[in-house]
Formats: structure tokens, sequence, C-alpha cells
């Protein structure tokens, strides 16, 4: 996750062009972070299926809808989600250590 994490802070500071605070804050308590209703939504589907899969229901893609995500943005945000979540799992299960990385 620490590499995740590092890698998060770097593309959203190149794409996005936010500041280290709110990156900072991000990684933090992405709950209390400013942002987008958009960014939110995504944020939300994200941690419950990598926390709770098995409780997932089809009315967890109605706040991505109503953002304007397709049906196929749904379907790539999710197999991205999925990949991380069983990337992680894989170095987790053989406990890979990775570097520590060097800042947000």
């Amino acid at each position: 996750m620490a590499h995740h994490r590092a890698g998060l802070a770097r593309l959203v500071r190149r794409r996005e062009g936010r500041d280290a605070a709110w990156i900072a804050q991000l990684l933090q308590d992405w709950r209390s972070a400013d942002l987008t209703d958009r960014e939110r939504a995504l944020l939300v589907y994200a941690d419950k299926l990598t926390r709770t899969p098995a409780a997932m229901v089809e009315r967890d893609l109605d706040p991505l809808r109503e953002v304007g995500l397709s049906d196929e943005a749904i379907l790539q945000t999710n197999l991205v989600v999925a990949y991380f979540a069983y990337a992680n799992r894989i170095a987790d299960g053989l406990g890979v250590q990775l570097e520590e990385p060097s800042g947000p």
C-alpha cells in the first residue's frame, strides 16, 4: 500500500496540480479532504469494494452514475480497484517488503 500511496501522490500532483498539503490530507484521511463530488463517489466505492467486497450491491453504483460515470467507466473503476487489491494481497501473502516512499 505504501508503494501505491506514493504513486497516487505523484499522479495527483502531476495531473491535478494539487499542492502538497492537499495531497497529505488526502493520504492521511480522504474522508475529510476537499474533494469534488466525483472524487468522493469514486473513493467511497473503492473503499467499500476494497474493505467489504461481499457487501457490494447494485445500488452502490448509483452515486457513480449520479456524478456522470458511464457503465464503462464504472467497470474500469471496478477493474482497477480489484486489480490493486489482488496485487496487494499477493505481495502481503508472500511477505514482500517494499522500500519506504520518500514522501507524498
